[in-house]
């Protein structure tokens, strides 16, 4: 007999049909609300939250890059500011046929290809040695990479100390050890000076390229190594079968990102040699600074913008083997195990 008011538990398990209040925002299968909609007071919102931005940038950013680049193209000098009409090309013209710009320029390209070479092997050496498990390993990992926290400025007034003909620190190692039987004016002479300043480069940039490998060495899995063991394949196969092979896109992206810092990296050489002596060690970018201080605004914009086409065109490479990259990381692995074997 079944009494009234008592439900059976088979009768209790049926659920009521769900009611939505109107206008609630309905759920979606992974838990999420719907997406609000875009109205025009939530694009004021945004807009005023953008615009301080966007006025600080264009202001000292997009302006001045403006107002840089139409001064290529007229006679501005801060010698005679009454004449500042348009002169054209007159500026690049002047850059081209400038006594120093031979030097310039192959000075330029020994100081993009002479330290990213170095910096290159010894960081890859380096990236090696830290990914190996030893005793204070962090400890020589934080004085390794330290010197990436300085300024290059100053980086370069520690090295002309070091290189001082009279009380620097490299003339007394080099005459203790018997190399040198005097001290040598390393910044004093056309033909040492910059060597000196690569010097103190490549101590400088080896810092990026030992960070950068060693986080693309971390990623590397540990059965491809322990497969190349099994098919008895050496240290240097393994180093061009497996390693170079699987970090090949984060080798391309450190040099191309390199090349265009020390493109653009006058700090050092300013703070060792000031482009000296008798303009032996300038590159493009101090030999820019020098134009300026000496007030022709006109020839230094033409030269500011040429230093900008070559970044653009160093950029692109990037940013194209930036694209890149994922594809490259995917297949890095099957062709370190091929590799192996071949």
């Amino acid at each position: 007999m079944t009494m009234s008011g008592t439900s059976t538990p088979t009768s209790g398990v049926t659920a009521a049909p769900s009611v939505r209040k109107e206008g609630a925002p309905s759920q979606r299968a992974g838990g999420g609300g719907r997406r609000r909609e875009f109205t025009a007071r939530r694009g004021l919102v945004v807009a005023a939250f953008m615009a301080p931005a966007a006025v600080f940038v264009a202001v000292f950013t997009y302006y001045p890059m403006i107002a840089g680049s139409q001064m290529a193209f007229r006679n501005w000098n801060l010698t005679d500011l009454t004449d500042t009409s348009w002169v054209g090309i007159k500026n690049f013209r002047e850059v081209f046929t400038d006594p120093a710009w031979g030097t310039v320029l192959s000075n330029t390209a020994l100081w993009v290809v002479g330290s990213i070479v170095p910096q290159l092997v010894i960081g890859f050496a380096l990236a090696l040695w830290l990914r190996r498990r030893f005793r204070l390993r962090g400890l020589y990992q934080a004085l390794i990479f330290f010197p990436w926290a300085i300024s290059g400025f100053l980086i370069g007034i520690l090295f002309r100390w070091m290189f001082n003909s009279e009380f620097g620190v490299v003339n007394d190692l080099l005459q203790r050890a018997g190399l040198i039987d005097e001290p040598v004016a390393w910044l004093a002479d056309p033909d040492t000076a910059m060597i000196a300043v690569l010097v103190a480069n490549v101590w400088y940039g080896v810092t990026f390229f030992a960070i950068m490998i060693l986080a693309a060495l971390q990623s590397i899995p540990d059965e491809l190594y322990e497969a190349a063991a099994l098919d008895g394949a050496g240290k240097a196969r393994t180093l061009f079968r497996i390693t170079i092979p699987y970090i090949r896109v984060t080798l391309v992206l450190t040099v191309l990102l390199r090349v265009i810092w020390i493109f653009n990296f006058p700090d050092l050489i300013f703070g060792m040699t000031g482009g000296g002596p008798n303009d032996e060690t300038h590159i493009v970018t101090t030999w820019m600074i020098k134009i300026t201080q000496q007030g022709d605004y006109g020839k230094a914009s033409a030269l500011g913008l040429l230093v900008v086409a070559v970044l653009l065109v160093f950029a692109t490479f990037f940013l194209t083997a930036t694209r890149e990259r994922g594809g490259g990381r995917r297949g890095a692995g099957k062709t370190g195990k091929r590799g192996v074997r071949a």
